[in-house]
């Protein structure tokens, strides 16, 4: 037998542990903290599909350890919450059944407490403390920590290991990435400090090493203790990649594991969490330079999803282990189907942080490509049908070909017809943008994943009333999709004029003048794609702001992208005549502005198809609309919407 990615399928022992290979679960907050802040059975179930699916370890994140100088919602661990023990006893046992190790994520957010509460406001009566006294930036006070405090806190990290590893987690991960509170004590940017905590770097590392010293004392020799550290803090004051090696020299006879993050989450969180804009794997230099220095095992992190990039990482000696998160929750099997040499089923991750938004906004964990995610206790399994009928799926985008799959799943016969020549719906259009080459990418493995399924797929095939009367359904799921909103604006369908949805076919036909009408999500990101080509490029949006429709942590970096692009903004103007030379458009006071360009990309939105909807309404009895023809919304709910009307047939 021979393994595609021998390296990756590699197992490692750290400490007295084995771990069954080298791709590890990165911390990832649960779905549900209960008021006590205890581990709730959604959480429990969120962690296990992780090791299900092949994961060597899954790290519960994030475990609060001092809550006197840190109130945030996360987890808390004692002896005096009721279940609060037996809550991480159930959460360890569930991860280590599948084969994984179970670790937690030790963790103190020093003067950012209260960054996950949805109630930011209560975040106002929250003590904010750090190694010094200061005002942060949004104006709250922060508290300079005593010595006593100190002792207490790290006293405090090793009471928690402890409990965890009661609770049967047999790995410990110390959080001093990030910005956190030991990530505080180590930037010469946070510590101002005098005594033996502050000035060099040596003072700064001590309060990390007495934590470490503290969870080893409660943990044992043999027991793993990961550290996760940023490699640098890439913004200019905070300390760099030479002062991360010595760090990383400092503390590595105290660990087991180097995992080497990147950045600050106050200043850079597309950077620790690499976003679509950024190359996959922009982080791994930091952990392959402090690999040279160090002689602990080291693991890299950050946007890694394509297993032949996280195998040549391994084989080359950047770095002992590869961490995801995000990956793992696009494709929790994503492991798995490393080590069984079916890495063409991975379904990968896009980058688009809906996860995390939803962690801001709701509380909630939801994923774009999994409508697993965040409902993994209401089943993982998907359950034959007690009657096998005949299902036509009309539509072959995200959301139809996730119910066709289902329905097969479940033992259906399915006819899936889509009217174009390739499968993917609005997906197929992604193909020409490269950041956004994962998007078309997900239509193709889901259609690779439907023909697998035993699906029927018929392309160039539109379904009327008379074609679906003809197949005699027993159920049709409807997914047609929705298609391009066009305003009556004199001259849109000159030969100039392209739709976004149709680049991809016309790439040759724009020019190195581009004009993109509408600055929604579409247009944002596709007058960027023109602008990386070195395109002059003009954005024109009616209202006073682009890109309502992106999730809270997409936007800020889409905004910024835009902001560090040349290319001309055109706000509050109403596109009325579209000519040879450019677009004429009226501004806010009303008056006439001509912007000129020589091809104008037309991203004005979107409309359901509900021609198509109505007309197959009563083509059998039981009949879903599902996706854009419902409502324009996104992949996350054409998706979602998809897989629960096959799993209702």
């Amino acid at each position: 037998m021979e393994r595609k990615y021998p390296n990756l399928c590699k197992p490692i022992k750290l400490g007295n542990v084995y771990f069954r290979n080298r791709m590890f679960g990165a911390p990832m907050g649960g779905t549900d903290i209960t008021a006590d802040c205890t581990v709730g059975p959604a959480s429990t179930a969120f962690y296990e599909n992780r090791a299900k699916g092949g994961a060597a370890n899954v790290t519960v994140s994030e475990l609060v350890v001092h809550p006197e100088t840190e109130g945030s919602h996360m987890y808390h661990l004692d002896l005096q919450t009721v279940d609060s023990l037996s809550s991480f006893t159930y959460t360890a046992d569930a991860i280590r059944r599948h084969g994984a190790i179970a670790s937690v994520e030790l963790s103190h957010s020093g003067q950012y407490a209260g960054t996950y509460l949805v109630d930011k406001e209560k975040k106002q009566g929250m003590g904010q403390w750090g190694p010094s006294a200061g005002t942060r930036p949004d104006g709250r006070e922060v508290h300079e920590l005593t010595k006593e405090l100190i002792d207490d806190i790290v006293k405090s990290y090793g009471e928690k290991a402890a409990l965890a590893k009661k609770a049967g987690f047999e790995m410990i991960m110390v959080h001093a990435g990030h910005g956190w509170l030991i990530n505080q004590f180590l930037s010469s940017h946070f510590n101002k400090r005098t005594d033996i905590y502050g000035g060099s770097l040596e003072n700064r590392v001590r309060f990390l090493q007495e934590v470490l010293d503290s969870v080893r004392n409660a943990v044992g020799y043999g027991f793993p203790i990961e550290l996760r550290m940023s490699g640098s803090e890439l913004f200019e004051g905070g300390y760099t990649l030479e002062d991360g090696i010595e760090i990383a020299k400092l503390v590595e006879s105290k660990i087991d594991l180097l995992h080497v993050s990147a950045g600050t989450y106050q200043r850079g969180f597309g950077i620790t969490h690499p976003s679509m804009f950024i190359p996959h794997g922009a982080n791994v230099y930091l952990a392959a330079e402090i690999k040279k220095h160090v002689s602990v095992p080291v693991a890299t992190i950050g946007g890694l999803n394509d297993p032949e990039m996280m195998e040549e990482i391994i084989a080359s000696g950047k770095a002992d282990v590869v961490e995801m998160a995000r990956a793992l929750l696009a494709d929790p099997e994503l492991p798995k189907k490393v080590m069984l040499n079916k890495d063409e089923h991975i379904i990968h991750c896009l980058r688009c942080y809906t996860c995390m938004a939803e962690r801001a906004e709701t509380g909630t964990r939801r994923c774009t490509v999994n409508p697993i995610i965040g409902r993994e206790s209401d089943g993982l399994e998907i359950n034959p049908a007690p009657v096998k009928k005949k299902v036509l799926v009309v539509g072959a985008g995200p959301g139809g070909l996730k119910a066709a799959i289902t329905a097969a799943k479940r033992g259906h016969e399915v006819v899936l017809c889509e009217q174009n020549s390739e499968v993917g719906g609005i997906l197929i259009g992604e193909q020409a943008i490269p950041f956004k080459h994962e998007m078309y990418q997900l239509g193709v493995t889901l259609g690779k994943l439907a023909e697998d399924a035993g699906v029927d797929i018929r392309l160039n095939t539109r379904v009327d009333k008379a074609y679906a009367d003809k197949e005699n359904a027993d159920a049709i799921i409807i997914a047609v999709g929705s298609e391009p909103f066009l305003p009556p604006i004199e001259g849109l369908t000159r030969d100039t004029a392209i739709l976004i949805n149709d680049y991809h076919e016309k790439v040759d036909r724009v020019t190195d003048e581009v004009i993109v009408l509408g600055g929604g999500l579409a247009g944002c990101e596709a007058a960027i794609h023109f602008a990386r080509e070195g395109k002059k490029v003009s954005l024109v949006e009616m209202n006073e702001e682009f890109s309502p429709d992106a999730n809270i942590r997409h936007r800020p970096l889409l905004l910024a992208e835009i902001d560090k692009s040349d290319i001309a903004i055109f706000k509050s103007h109403k596109a009325i005549k579209v000519s040879e030379n450019g677009v004429l458009c009226v501004n806010k006071e009303g008056k006439e502005v001509f912007v000129s360009g020589t091809t104008v990309v037309c991203a004005l939105g979107q409309k359901s198809r509900r021609a198509s909807v109505d007309e197959l309404w009563d083509s059998a009895l039981m009949v879903s609309q599902i996706g854009d023809c419902v409502k324009v919304s996104t992949i996350t709910t054409a998706i979602y919407q998809g897989h629960h009307a096959a799993l209702d047939i």
